[in-house]
């Protein structure tokens, strides 16, 4: 089943960069956060959505929004992504596509790729908007535009 837009984002877990295991009830329901899914480290696409992120995280914070990346990556390779481009937020590593499967994330491409999905959601832990796109500069525009609305 996949999560639509009013749907309560369901509890999970997954290990952080650090190692450290991520609780999702310490975030989702005390404060806005946007979740996205994304395909993999280091790949031009990704890397590119998580520097559009980046380089607007203080634009999130401003409005009360946190910001958390997804991918099957494992916690050596996020560790290296967020080292080498200077991530200021968490990114969880979904090695068994655990957590995408929960919120109902589809492929993209045909099947071939993890789908590059977008969740913004609100301090009550509900889902208020989802962006689905393989263009992951669109994820960071819609977002920011949902924000100054």
């Amino acid at each position: 089943m996949r999560l639509k837009v009013g749907d309560t984002i369901p509890d999970f877990t997954a290990k952080e960069a650090t190692g450290v295991l991520f609780d999702s009830r310490t975030v989702i329901g005390k404060k806005a956060v946007i979740i996205y899914f994304y395909p993999k480290d280091n790949t031009p696409q990704c890397t590119a959505q998580a520097c559009g992120f980046r380089d607007n995280y203080a634009e999130f914070l401003k409005f009360g929004v946190d910001v958390i990346g997804i991918s099957a990556d494992g916690v050596a390779s996020h560790q290296e992504f967020i080292q080498k481009f200077n991530l200021p937020f968490r990114l969880l590593s979904d090695s068994d596509n655990a957590i995408r499967k929960l919120f109902g994330v589809p492929s993209g491409l045909f099947g071939l790729l993890p789908g590059r999905v977008t969740y913004l959601v609100d301090d009550k832990g509900v889902i208020q908007m989802i962006f689905d796109s393989m263009i992951g500069m669109r994820h960071v525009s819609k977002m920011l535009a949902k924000m100054i609305k």
